[in-house]
């Protein structure tokens, strides 16, 4: 699992930092993750290849978070995609791509399929033999989701020695890696754990970002192994944090303390500060498994 940070900085871009923007690599997967303004260009600066991007997860319809996507999408018709590019986002996403597209009459030539959320409650929105995503209701001023990566279980893996052992015929070797026992002629039954290993423990990955504290979020995200959680100001500015409905790094702690998270990524900072490492100091306090996120940093986990 590799996560790319494109931006992580809030509201407006500016030379040195980009608002948000990350590419998550999982199961083969290239998925990006909202796409601020300057997404592209970042892209090319991670040396991210656009034609591996298929699906694109939108939180909400704040500047900051979607206003790189029109450009991108012309971008992909300008170098003549053909591969349907699916994107997940609030109602009123198609409208708004749709009437620049048209004012432009620059339609793409390659399927662009909306998948528009409306749910104020959890739900699947992708899935296939490998991974699943499901959105995370967030609490922000307008209706934001966060998403919740999941890796399927794989195969377990055969033990060769094990299955010579017993002279195990090639025809069982499929059903041992779903974790089927095998019945050998002379009527024993070996257990697949004694044929087989377990397989290694499916990665899973939140983003949650743009929301205020909001504790309903860690039933959703127990133990998940990487969240990513806004943490716009310091504690000294939560008055800010609650009327803007974004959380501290204190605050974002406190989550990942409560949902029992492998590791916690802060972003989403405000550009008042004068070093994000303040942001750090302030987290470690609750959490101590932080890291910061920052434009091209990338994670593999």
């Amino acid at each position: 699992m590799k996560l790319t940070i494109l931006g992580c900085y809030a509201a407006t871009p500016r030379t040195l930092t980009s608002p948000t923007s990350q590419v998550l690599e999982i199961c083969n997967h290239m998925f990006l993750i909202d796409c601020g303004e300057g997404t592209q260009v970042q892209l090319r600066k991670n040396k991210v290849k656009f034609s591996r991007i298929n699906h694109i997860f939108i939180s909400h319809l704040h500047g900051d978070h979607f206003f790189g996507l029109p450009g991108l999408i012309s971008t992909f018709r300008l170098l003549g995609r053909k591969k349907e590019l699916h994107i997940y986002g609030p109602k009123g996403i198609k409208e708004a791509i749709s009437l620049l597209l048209k004012l432009g009459d620059s339609w793409t030539n390659y399927p662009l399929k909306f998948h528009e959320l409306t749910s104020p409650e959890p739900q699947s929105i992708f899935e296939d033999e490998k991974v699943s995503v499901s959105t995370v209701p967030l609490d922000h001023r307008i209706y934001t989701n966060g998403f919740f990566f999941k890796e399927k279980p794989a195969e377990r893996k055969l033990n060769v020695e094990a299955v010579a052992k017993y002279k195990i015929n090639k025809a069982y070797f499929q059903n041992i890696k779903k974790g089927k026992d095998v019945q050998l002629e002379d009527g024993r039954t070996i257990p697949n754990t004694e044929l087989s290993f377990d397989p290694p423990k499916p990665k899973s990955y939140a983003f949650c970002s743009d929301t205020g504290y909001y504790p309903e979020i860690v039933p959703l995200i127990k133990h998940v192994d990487v969240l990513y959680h806004e943490s716009t100001f310091l504690d000294s500015d939560s008055k800010l944090s609650i009327k803007t409905k974004h959380a501290t790094a204190k605050e974002a702690a406190k989550i990942a303390k409560l949902a029992a998270v492998g590791r916690l990524v802060l972003g989403h900072y405000s550009t008042r500060y004068k070093s994000i490492d303040l942001f750090r100091e302030e987290a470690e306090a609750i959490f101590k498994n932080v890291e910061l996120a920052d434009d091209g940093k990338v994670f593999e986990f």
